[in-house]
């Protein structure tokens, strides 16, 4: 990327965020500070009005807009494939939300670019996984949720737990939302209850927005994402699969956890947390000898006993 190109990147980054620290740009953009004020003095002496704020970050003046930017072909392909998934997969209201948001876009697309999303929408097709639930027609609207949760309003609902055999009626303060696995939760202070609780969306009915704020301060999502993991005793595994091996993985790693992999020479590395490492490890015996377990230690231990007891029950 040259300076020119890295100038414009900048610039639209100050406008997507109301305010963005020096430190922020410079690991999005593998800079040093130094070279981040640099491009910030060169942007206002340009006549951009970035204004600054010691140890709070950078903004731009209210008002001001960039004029339309021409998208590149790889941003083109990966708005309409991320509709492609959300129209099959997402709440209803959401993907036609999307779908309006990329009629826009079209517009202002030249005319290469129309073609090519013409030959997008014939030639790139999503087909539905019966193993992934599907929240087409969620109970819950995932757009007046995520508004709540950003105006700080009250909620109230009746909510199924897993040992209710009738909903109760809930009164909470909406923090944040996550998915996990193939569900979306809602986490939120429950006035109910007295205590910060989990909603999943597909268990919540009779869902209404009280016209009533709340002022409380709540922990930031990643406080409650991190205790989750910890409640839920998630565990990493890191393991170290042959590249032609890994074809055979397929969808399975979904099912196990999979939170990220890297191509390293003819490996491919991938992490997980996975709820059992009992479970992890009758998996792992399916790869055979094209895997390696790089941690934790006991996933290994587990596998050497598993195999061994195969070995001494298929000889007899």
């Amino acid at each position: 990327m040259n300076r020119l190109e890295r100038l414009v990147n900048i610039l639209i980054h100050l406008q997507s965020k109301r305010i963005i620290k020096a430190q922020e740009l410079a690991d999005k953009f593998d800079l040093s500070l130094r070279t981040v004020y640099r491009d910030i003095a060169a942007l206002e002496q340009a006549g951009v009005p970035i204004l600054s704020e010691p140890g709070v970050g950078y903004s731009l003046l209210k008002g001001y807009n960039l004029p339309p930017l021409q998208l590149t072909d790889d941003e083109v392909t990966a708005f309409f494939t991320a509709g492609k998934f959300l129209n099959l997969y997402s709440e209803k209201a959401v993907s036609n939300s999307f779908e309006s948001g990329l009629t826009k876009i079209k517009a202002i697309l030249n005319l290469s670019e129309k073609e090519k999303v013409s030959v997008l929408e014939e030639k790139l097709k999503v087909v539905a996984n019966p193993y992934f639930v599907s929240n087409k027609e969620g109970k819950v609207p995932f757009n007046e949720v995520f508004k709540a949760v950003y105006d700080k309003m009250l909620l109230e609902f009746k909510y199924i737990g897993r040992s209710d055999p009738e909903p109760k009626p809930r009164k909470v303060e909406p923090i944040g939302i996550y998915t996990f696995g193939q569900h979306w939760y809602l986490i939120a202070w429950c006035k109910t209850k007295e205590d910060y609780r989990t909603f999943r969306f597909d268990r919540i009915t009779a869902f209404e927005i009280l016209n009533e704020r709340f002022s409380a301060q709540h922990p930031k999502m990643d406080v409650f994402i991190q205790k989750l993991k910890s409640e839920k005793g998630l565990e990493k595994v890191v393991i170290q699969i042959d590249k032609e091996a890994y074809r055979y993985v397929d969808e399975q790693k979904y099912y196990q956890g999979i939170v990220s992999e890297e191509k390293i020479g003819d490996k491919m590395l991938m992490t997980f947390l996975t709820g059992s490492l009992e479970g992890f490890s009758h998996w792992f015996l399916l790869l055979g000898s094209e895997a390696d377990i790089i941690e934790p230690l006991i996933l290994k231990e587990m596998v050497i006993q598993k195999a061994k007891n195969v070995i001494s029950r298929v000889s007899k």
